[in-house]
């Protein structure tokens, strides 16, 4: 199982796999189980958002156990928020918001 961190321009965590676009996230998404999916909405100009690879965790059902929402834009956090609170499953634990520093600091001492 990994941990996913799609962003485009922010330092991935340690212990975690970095997708810097919507397409390498939704490979990552097809090949392997992913425990935490931490997201960001703006990946660039003209590039596909993370709403996009929330819409394919929807489309295909292939939901992570956790998925975190740390994009600094409010209104995408709002759109992904809601695409998957109203279609995800029970058991996937939606956070509204980026990782806490003790979780991150948890993950990286055990990779």
């Amino acid at each position: 199982m990994i941990y996913v961190y799609l962003d485009d321009y922010r330092t991935c965590p340690p212990g975690f796999v970095l997708a810097r676009n919507a397409e390498e996230c939704k490979l990552l998404i097809d090949s392997e189980s992913i425990g935490i999916l931490s997201l960001d909405y703006d990946l660039g100009w003209s590039e596909p958002t993370g709403y996009e690879v929330v819409r394919y965790l929807v489309e295909t059902g292939k939901y992570p156990e956790q998925v975190y929402l740390h994009t600094s834009s409010a209104a995408g956090r709002m759109q992904m928020y809601h695409m998957l609170s109203s279609n995800a499953p029970i058991e996937l634990k939606l956070h509204n918001g980026p990782m806490p520093s003790t979780l991150l600091e948890e993950i990286a001492r055990g990779s």
